[in-house]
């Protein structure tokens, strides 16, 4: 058996599989995050762990025993802060949270940080909190050791070992993502040194094992071996069998994603889109992301007092646009705006405008948004001539059918079964455990494709330049 866990914002989730790479049991446990202030958002390490302990005692104990190799995975960016005794100094800063701000606006001021990252020093990013907390909590900065994200904690945890790879390291503006290593100048312009960074692996390599205790405690072999694991999106990306140049997927999630994979490197930080290392050796990948995808629904349903599903099932079929146009940035913007300050708007609401007539405009909004992703993804070369969908959003076929024709692109929906994050952790747990690599990353069977509505296309067009000369509009207001 192999182990997949995907340590997402609002919860944990494991995964259990075979050597077939079928899925024999899950289980989930729920995360909460905390928003102590403006544009902060913060998690307790601690509740990680008992998350974890949740979901791996819930599995079932024969395939505990069965484990030979557990991958990780999880929210990109956050800021662990570890004293010497690998004691927790304060919650973690995650990857939504836009307090560093000013301090990402100074780091990419150094041109260095875009020549050697490839990519934009965003708020969100690990470098610019710890610039933040060196300001504004001395103390805590005097008493780091070692600085860790999220998923990497619970390697702390599983083996002892302090531990990165490529593909998280790449999301934290401290990572040479071309040669693959840390880079000693961009720690030093942070007043941060090589002793405080975790050792980099690859994602399919072994990491460490198990640690005596967690073994005895669960009955997981103290031969099963911890693969380096990968952020949330390289790890969906190996889950959906996005291995390789020209296979792309979208995920709607927390957040919004659009992943295309690639064989080289080639960075273009002024698009705003993310050039990182993939999970794989020898492989990059770009992404678009925007920071509000479920969330904006979710926030909506809270709104409107309905469950989100309950908002969306009742839709019927694809409509064209309406004069109400969303904007989804509820907490800042990252692809193609690099804006921790914009807000989220609602735009053209009128009488007729009732709760479906708004429902459909948060789904087209995101969908604008993944556009937006989109064009800025061509603007460097890379084509996507069909999508995968993955993520909770990826449920509901009206939002489907409007990205489907927002992009003029057709997107697949796998077959029955989560291709996620957590799968795609448990088959680099496989690749650690047996050796193999890129080849066992299939792609999965597609249930049904949702293709562009060409009717309704130039609607959405318009419904598109609408939702930009709003964004226009709304900076500098909010």
């Amino acid at each position: 058996m192999f182990l997949g866990l995907d340590l997402g914002t609002s919860g944990l989730k494991g995964v259990l599989v075979d050597e077939s790479q079928r899925v024999v049991a899950e289980a989930t446990a729920p995360l909460s995050v905390s928003r102590p202030h403006g544009g902060w958002s913060e998690q307790s390490p601690a509740d990680w762990i008992v998350a974890a302990e949740t979901v791996i005692g819930a599995l079932p104990a024969n395939g505990r025993a069965a484990i030979r190799g557990i991958g990780l995975s999880g929210q990109m960016h956050g800021a662990t802060l570890l004293d010497g005794s690998d004691n927790v100094l304060r919650p973690c800063i995650l990857w939504n949270d836009t307090r560093a701000h000013a301090e990402a606006a100074e780091l990419d001021a150094d041109p260095r940080f875009r020549v050697v990252t490839g990519n934009i020093v965003f708020p969100g990013f690990t470098a610019p909190k710890l610039v933040w907390v060196r300001r504004h909590e001395p103390e805590v900065f005097a008493r780091m050791a070692k600085v860790l994200l999220p998923k990497d904690y619970l390697r702390l945890w599983l083996t002892g070992e302090h531990v990165a790879e490529m593909s998280d390291a790449a999301g934290t503006s401290w990572l040479d993502t071309g040669a693959r290593a840390w880079s000693e100048a961009l720690l030093a312009a942070t007043d941060m040194t090589l002793d405080a960074m975790p050792q980099l692996v690859e994602g399919s390599d072994v990491s460490g094992r198990v640690r005596p205790e967690i073994s005895a405690r669960f009955g997981i072999p103290g031969s099963a071996v911890v693969a380096g694991g990968a952020g949330d999106n390289a790890a969906a990306a190996i889950g959906v069998g996005v291995v390789s140049a020209g296979q792309a997927f979208v995920s709607l999630g927390t957040s919004g994603v659009l992943f295309a994979a690639n064989d080289g490197y080639r960075p273009d930080p002024a698009t705003a889109v993310h050039t990182f290392c993939h999970a794989l050796p020898g492989r990059w990948h770009q992404v678009g992301v925007i920071l509000a995808a479920t969330d904006a629904l979710n926030w909506f349903a809270r709104l409107a007092g309905a469950e989100a599903g309950t908002l969306t099932v009742g839709l019927g079929a694809l409509r064209a646009p309406g004069k109400t146009c969303f904007l989804p940035y509820l907490g800042g913007e990252r692809t193609p705006l690099n804006d921790a300050a914009i807000r989220g708007a609602f735009v053209g609401l009128e009488h007729a405008t009732d709760r479906n007539a708004a429902t459909r405009a948060v789904l087209e909004g995101v969908a604008f948004a993944i556009r937006d992703c989109r064009d800025a993804l061509a603007a460097t070369g890379t084509q996507i001539d069909r999508l995968i969908a993955v993520g909770g959003g990826s449920k509901s076929d009206y939002w489907l059918a409007a990205l489907a024709t927002a992009l003029g692109t057709p997107v697949a929906v796998p077959v029955a079964g989560d291709f996620g994050g957590a799968f795609g952790a448990a088959r680099l747990g496989l690749m650690a455990a047996t050796g193999t690599g890129a080849a066992i990353a299939t792609a999965p069977a597609i249930a049904r494709t949702f293709e562009p509505d060409a009717i309704l296309f130039p609607a959405f067009d318009e419904g598109f330049a609408r939702y930009r000369a709003a964004q226009s509009a709304i900076k500098g207001l909010t």
